[in-house]
């Protein structure tokens, strides 16, 4: 039997602990149907109100402090946050309901609105009609009681809690947090719930007792409390180090993002609640705090990144799949979910302020073989790389990202899908072309996707179906194969454009390439590498137990069931990658697309040569090869 308060009694529940709100929102519900008006009068309906606006506070705070875009010189710990953690702090995971972040999966929560809910339906409790809305009496009263009694008493019990079994049974499990964020601010044991609950309700608890209580200093004083909690607990640093040296007491009266993380970090110093001050009158100051801060405030801790994967998003609902939307959809692979409909006009309005500021932005980075990669996204959703008109515009926000990558020091740049569509940009040799001094390496990545798609090929395999044939891929795929002696049907209208690469092959391999106009042409062919899409007519064509390997984006939708269907090229990062914590689109969790994947090969490998235009069949071995000795493996 584990220690009292050290684990939550509806642990059990799963994500059915939300059913613990129903007796307020059935009070509500049912004041509602008599009233004929929402019942503002009753305290239920107050408290779930502030359920909600204390949920759209962490999350907002969550999204902020994972712009990178905004907050990237200022993070305090440059590591990112895994699987691990995230699975940790969302301690009921369930992937089906994931979507429950949205109402803030959050133990303390629950606990203090249970709380609530008792103290304010006793009969010592103010009805709501008998309060004022504003009374400065109380919150002189509040602040009061918070400096005298709340941020002592929690310095001292905190303290407490890193004693001996204290801190392995009831405080070890929030320490485990390696990089805090305002998610972590409530992830614990009930036992540390209950003091901050203490820490919160102390005051408002003192104020109504004097009868100076107000409805704005419940709101007020819960909402600021949260704030305070999760800009500490965001990594970024939020306070100008310049206020403390024009103010220094400041120092002592808030504390920082900074200040926190070194707590977690060092775990023997800094126990305040939000007041320095106390740490200073216990001895437990750490001399770092102010030092740090100001480093991080100045970004001297900021790192370049070694290698940059410049995606993009492929449309408006799937643009809330990064990091700093939602974590529990971005370490999922994407998929649709109902619940997210609601917020496409949210989406939508971002998508907006992304053409008008037309900056790249980066969403997400890990750390392999102690090398930053980055993800990079330019402001174009998948629709405007079909528009002629949008041409031009588009070529210049990926120039932008790789002149900037180039001034920045990145070493290598990888373009994902439609950003080196070949009709774009002739797959990166623009670029090359135009900047022919650049720094930063430019990679498409296309050479490790040919060989991700080759070896799955199996090597009984005498003939393949081959669609897109004159594209980049198609090209190589076509002549890699007939050097195997592999017959090769290459669907082609243009002869001109067939013979072109058929000349390219030896000619003692050239009879291995075949063209085709018809898709009758492959009724008896069962290997089918698709690089142009498929309607479910042309699908047909394919005998019964085909396989369908395709490059293809997006890729092909599976409507034969007497088939099978193979998933775009990927690779899985290596097991030593750290600080990955969402998935690359509708990858697995550690999977990454081939083309991403070619580029940090490339990195890795520290190849001097830019990777654009057409690909190189010699080289496709060499880069497959060079991927799994660094321990990339296929998907």
């Amino acid at each position: 039997m584990g220690a009292p308060l050290a684990s939550w009694p509806w642990a059990s529940l799963g994500s059915y602990k939300y059913l613990l709100y129903g007796p307020l929102v059935a009070k509500v519900a049912h004041a509602w149907r008599e009233t004929g008006s929402l019942p503002l009068g009753s305290w239920c309906l107050h408290l779930l109100l502030l359920l909600a606006l204390r949920s759209l506070t962490f999350q907002l705070w969550f999204s902020y402090g994972n712009m990178l875009f905004f907050t990237r010189r200022r993070r305090v710990v440059k590591d990112g946050v895994d699987f691990r953690q995230i699975d940790a702090e969302w301690d009921c995971w369930c992937a089906s309901s994931d979507w429950l972040e949205l109402l803030l999966r959050d133990n303390m929560v629950i606990l203090q609105t249970l709380v609530a809910a008792v103290a304010m339906g006793s009969a010592a409790f103010p009805a709501v009609s008998e309060l004022r809305a504003w009374d400065p009496r109380g919150w002189a009263l509040a602040l009061l009681l918070h400096v005298a009694v709340s941020e002592p008493v929690f310095y001292w019990t905190h303290r407490a809690l890193h004693r001996g079994p204290l801190f392995s049974q009831y405080h070890a499990r929030h320490h485990s947090s390696p990089v805090t964020q305002p998610f972590t601010a409530g992830f614990g044991t009930p036992l540390e719930a209950l003091l901050l609950t203490l820490a919160m309700g102390a005051p408002l608890a003192g104020a109504f007792l004097a009868g100076a209580g107000s409805v704005s200093l419940v709101y007020g004083h819960v909402l600021l409390f949260d704030c305070l909690r999760c800009m500490g607990y965001s990594n970024v640093e939020v306070i100008s180090h310049r206020a403390f040296a024009a103010f220094p007491p400041l120092r002592y009266l808030v504390y920082t993002a900074t200040y926190l993380s070194l707590h977690h970090r060092e775990k023997d110093c800094n126990f305040c609640l939000f007041m320095p001050l106390y740490d200073a009158l216990g001895g437990t100051l750490s001399s770092r705090s102010w030092g740090l801060q100001r480093e991080v405030d100045q970004g001297m801790n900021d790192r370049v990144p070694d290698f940059v994967f410049l995606a993009h998003v492929v449309d408006v609902v799937s643009s809330m799949h990064v990091p700093f939307a939602f974590r529990s959809c971005s370490s999922l692979p994407w998929a649709m979910r109902p619940v997210l409909l609601p917020l496409w006009p949210v989406a939508f309005a971002f998508m907006l302020l992304q053409w008008f500021f037309s900056k790249t932005f980066t969403v997400s980075f890990y750390f392999l073989r102690g090398r930053l990669h980055q993800t990079w996204s330019v402001p174009r959703y998948g629709f405007q790389y079909f528009i002629p008109s949008a041409k031009k515009g588009i070529n210049r926000q990926i120039e932008l990202a790789i002149l900037r990558a180039d001034k920045m020091g990145v070493k290598v740049i990888s373009l994902a899908a439609l950003n080196k569509n070949e009709a774009l940009n002739g797959g990166g040799t623009l670029f090359v072309n135009k900047h022919p001094n650049l720094r930063v390496r430019v990679v498409h990545g296309n050479t490790l996707t040919a060989a991700v798609i080759l070896n799955e090929i199996p090597s009984s395999v005498r003939e393949v179906f081959l669609t897109g044939a004159t594209s980049k891929l198609g090209r190589a795929i076509a002549l890699y194969l007939c050097r195997k002696r592999i017959r090769v049907l290459m669907l082609t209208l243009s002869t001109e454009r067939f013979l072109k690469i058929q000349r390219e092959a030896p000619p003692e391999f050239q009879q291995y390439i075949v063209q085709v106009t018809k898709y009758q042409a492959a009724q008896g062919c069962k290997t089918w590498i698709v690089g142009k899409w498929l309607s479910p007519r042309e699908q047909r064509w394919a005998p019964p137990g085909t396989h369908f390997h395709q490059f293809v984006v997006p890729p092909i939708i599976g409507f034969r069931r007497d088939c099978t269907y193979g998933k775009l090229a990927a690779m899985r990062l290596p097991k030593d990658v750290e600080g990955l914590g969402s998935c690359e689109y509708t990858m697995e969790r550690g999977v990454v697309h081939a083309c991403h994947a070619g580029g940090v090969v490339h990195c890795l490998e520290g190849w001097e040569h830019h990777e654009v235009g057409a690909l190189e069949v010699d080289r496709i071995d060499v880069v497959w090869e060079a991927a799994l000795k660094h321990g990339l493996t296929p998907a």
